[in-house]
């Protein structure tokens, strides 16, 4: 390669090889039964890389070299079966292979203009997520880089509508969610200056109509935007009395957002899809492909029962910019916090194109019932108990006599063998064990494996 510029033609024989090593790792990779691997310190990977970024550069031999054999092994398999901490991501061989499509192709995917192809095939993507929930045809909206971005989004779209609808001197600037709402809710409100209003949950974790209704009518309808109920919690997979909270929104004129960027997949199963009821009267809604639908990161899709309200609130405008916004096009980025965006649906879209959606709701129903397996198996230990029904499939329990510091030492132990990932967490003070199961290859004997090492 010319030494002045990293754009300069590549010599055939340099771009061969490199072509060689990138697409040969590729392929193993995804061909294999990914390795757990392990975490290595800064001071380690010091010691043994030193600096790779270079005045002459290394070369794409070298440079493979030291991802293959160095970086990648520090990086936990997120896809691996045993691996059951916080939301995993196991994505279909086939996105992941139209994922590498996508980054050769250069596609600009914010307007219709630059990638209407992209787009055209992202929201057929967006439209099969609609229908699960029950949106009505003209639904819409935008794939965005993950669930905290599609909550931001759709609560700045909510707060823009208030706004525009509020009576004249008023300025609405609260939102109301449980306190099992995402983390992502309360940044949101940090980053707009909106105020977060805790709503009691009820003794199933969830947050209801009647305690919302109390809530807002001793702090006034008029001053909250929004109402976030979640479909899924991350701790403990609850998913919130959506129907109750949806009549108190509609009764009080409130954007009524549901955040199920964990569970929002569990709408293609019919075991719990009655779990949902009510969702279909959301505003907006999220859903994260690269959680329990089998997309790569990073991918949220993020709708909206009106688009145009999004559009209205999130259309940048810039002179440069006329030719797309003064166009009836759908352009993407319209609809969400952000203008630049890789085309990252198509992956997800690819996929189901490939699989087709049965392959999608057999893939959830199998995860569903290994983590019915786990909630049966720990019933049956006495060493171990659950600590709450599963509603979708994460499942939480704790050991009988176990320490915070037991739970850790029980994990670092597993994550040094390279035998699995399954760190604790903590509710109501207390250190618990925690199973998320999200992986259609995790099996019942991965989950009777990792309880053993609890006996």
């Amino acid at each position: 390669m010319h030494p002045t510029t990293p754009y300069s033609p590549n010599a055939h024989e340099e771009l061969a090889a490199l072509l060689d090593a990138v697409t040969a790792y590729a392929e193993e990779r995804i061909r294999m039964e990914p390795p757990l691997d392990r975490v290595r310190t800064q001071e380690d990977l010091d010691a043994a890389l030193g600096r790779t970024v270079t005045a002459g550069g290394l070369g794409g031999p070298e440079a493979m070299r030291i991802f293959t054999d160095e970086l990648a092994p520090a990086c936990l398999s997120v896809d691996h079966p045993r691996y059951l901490s916080f939301i995993p991501c196991a994505p279909s061989d086939a996105s992941v292979v139209f994922d590498l499509v996508v980054g050769a192709s250069s596609i600009y995917a914010g307007s219709w203009l630059e990638g209407s192809g992209a787009v055209w095939a992202e929201n057929q993507a967006l439209r099969w997520v609609a229908d699960l929930v029950g949106m009505p045809e003209g639904a819409g909206g935008v794939f965005v880089p993950g669930g905290t971005i599609g909550n931001l989004s759709a609560l700045v779209a909510a707060r823009a509508t208030a706004r525009h609808r509020a009576a004249a001197g008023q300025r609405p600037w609260r939102v109301a969610a449980t306190a099992g709402a995402h983390s992502s809710i309360a940044s949101a409100c940090e980053v707009m200056d909106a105020e977060l209003v805790g709503v009691p949950a009820d003794d199933a974790g969830r947050l209801t109509g009647s305690a919302l209704r109390r809530v807002i009518e001793e702090q006034g309808p008029e001053t909250f935007f929004a109402v976030v109920a979640t479909a899924g919690t991350t701790n403990f997979g609850i998913v919130d009395d959506l129907a109750s909270v949806a009549e108190v929104c509609r009764e009080h004129g409130i954007w009524f957002h549901v955040d199920g960027a964990y569970g929002g997949a569990g709408l293609a199963a019919p075991s719990v899809r009655d779990l949902y009821a009510g969702i279909e009267h959301c505003d907006s809604f999220i859903v994260d492909p690269h959680k329990w639908l089998f997309a790569p990161f990073d991918c949220c899709a993020l709708l909206y029962r009106e688009p145009a309200l999004a559009r209205a609130a999130h259309t940048q405008k810039a002179g440069y910019l006329d030719v797309l916004t003064e166009a009836p096009d759908w352009n993407p980025t319209d609809y969400s916090v952000g203008l630049t965006r890789r085309a990252r649906g198509l992956p997800f879209w690819f996929s189901l194109v490939v699989n087709g959606t049965d392959a999608y709701t057999a893939a959830v129903e199998r995860t569903l019932d290994v983590a019915r397996y786990a909630e049966a198996e720990i019933a049956r230990r006495p060493e171990l108990e659950l600590v709450r029904e599963r509603d979708l499939s994460v499942v939480v329990f704790r050991r009988v006599g176990w320490s915070a510091a037991d739970y850790q030492a029980w994990s670092d132990r597993m994550l040094a063998d390279e035998f699995a990932f399954v760190v604790p967490t903590t509710h109501d003070g207390e250190t618990l064990a925690r199973f998320a199961v999200v992986n259609p290859a995790t099996t019942e004997d991965d989950i009777r494996a990792i309880l053993d090492t609890m006996a």
